[in-house]
């Protein structure tokens, strides 16, 4: 693994907790950098952090709130 993307990895403690959590990720990354797209998206698969999870997320929220003041009339 390269020393920058050693340095990316680092930056971010998602990455970071991702990697050490799916270890097969370094045999991947070690292999080849181009990997790291594969490694963030399986990420931000893995933690919901997908523009589509946080809107899903955001809509659940609205429809408590709304139930929470619907039971409160």
């Amino acid at each position: 693994m390269t020393l920058h993307l050693q340095y990316l990895i680092n930056q971010d403690p998602r990455q970071k907790q991702f990697l050490r959590e799916n270890s097969y990720w370094y045999k991947y990354l070690n292999r080849n950098e181009s990997y790291y797209k594969d490694f963030i998206d399986d990420m931000k698969d893995k933690y919901h952090l997908k523009p589509s999870d946080k809107i899903n997320k955001m809509v659940e929220n609205i429809n408590m709130i709304s139930t929470f003041l619907d039971v409160l009339k």
